[in-house]
């Protein structure tokens, strides 16, 4: 029996999540449910960290054990044969007995996509988050700078158990522009529950005027105020990317 290890992507508008749920349609259990229609009895797949309702993801990481008789590349044609169309396996390998995706990891990144239009686009609704008035892009260059570096994001988002530190180390935060559309990209060793889409909203209040820039260097040195509760949506959202030590 060996340790496989997937990177697969999905478009998340019809899950309730990555993580499995009892009752609800979600990434894991879709992926479980492949694997099982191929031979595979394991109880539960590992996976590299969930993302909420509504996200997508380009570069998810999975492992699972598995004894298949024929190579890596024909595993992932047979997994892919059986899972919906709105996710795919996209690399397979076999890896340690005791890799873990989520513990190993040393990084992920993240992409959060803004279209400005005054009026929606059916095409990009279900990608990215249309905002009105445009945003000041010089702005957005000003705040995802004060945000690289080690701070306590505890005003951002919450840990995964409440006991655990709030303390992120982000290695890169910058935003691009491509016609009418922004681009968020963002790499950190962890992330907080919320903390991109609640960076993305708390910038975009910025780049429009609503919160003056000083506010965003405030709230990490004294992280135990009160953030404003805006969220940006979950459809803008997506994980590129798990890294691993070499």
């Amino acid at each position: 029996m060996e340790r496989y290890k997937l990177t697969f992507a999905y478009e998340g508008t019809n899950y309730f999540g990555s993580q499995r749920q009892e009752t609800t349609p979600t990434v894991q259990r879709a992926l479980e449910n492949a694997l099982s229609c191929i031979g595979w009895q394991g109880d539960s797949i590992l996976l590299a960290g969930r993302t909420d309702t509504g996200v997508h993801a380009s570069g998810q990481v999975a492992a699972f054990d598995f004894e298949w008789q024929h190579d890596p590349e024909e595993l992932l044609r047979a997994i892919n044969a059986k899972l919906p169309t709105d996710i795919a396996v996209t690399q397979i390998s076999i890896v340690p007995r005791d890799f873990h995706p989520r513990f190993d990891a040393s990084s992920r990144v993240y992409s959060y996509r803004i279209y400005c239009q005054p009026i929606r686009d059916p095409f990009r609704e279900r990608l990215a988050w249309r905002q009105w008035p445009p945003l000041n892009g010089r702005l957005l260059d000003q705040a995802a700078e004060v945000l690289i570096g080690t701070h306590d994001f505890a005003a951002f988002g919450t840990p995964p158990r409440k006991e655990q530190s709030t303390i992120r180390n982000l290695y890169l935060a910058n935003w691009s522009l491509e016609g009418d559309e922004w681009k968020f990209t963002i790499q950190a060793n962890a992330f907080l529950y919320h903390m991109v889409r609640r960076l993305v909203f708390f910038q975009v209040a910025i780049a429009q005027g609503r919160l003056p820039l000083s506010l965003l260097g405030k709230l990490l040195k004294v992280p135990k105020q009160k953030a404003i509760s805006g969220l940006a949506p979950s459809n803008g959202l997506t994980l590129i990317k798990v890294t691993y030590p070499e």
